[in-house]
């Protein structure tokens, strides 16, 4: 296996984490963002109020976004496991 292989496979790697875990996240940071805004300017501080509405956000990104996130880890594997023999070359 050469450098340019690896590389190859280390950026597709990547970009499917990327494409994986940026929709949750994102959802994730938005909503953070939206929530300590309300939590400035009402000086409501309280930890639940910040916690509970990203872990429902990202459940639901999970539940809604789940067979895409799925279809994109397994188009992953199954280009690895395919490819393995001219892989190991």
């Amino acid at each position: 296996m050469d450098t340019a292989t690896i590389l190859s496979i280390s950026r597709q790697a990547f970009m499917t984490a990327f494409l994986v875990a940026g929709p949750i996240l994102g959802l994730a940071l938005i909503v953070g963002v939206v929530i300590s805004v309300f939590q400035a300017a009402t000086s409501i501080s309280d930890s639940v109020l910040s916690f509970a509405p990203k872990v429902l956000v990202s459940g639901l990104a999970v539940l809604f976004l789940g067979p895409w996130m799925l279809g994109k880890l397994v188009n992953l594997l199954t280009y690895l496991i395919t490819n393995i023999p001219n892989l190991v070359r």
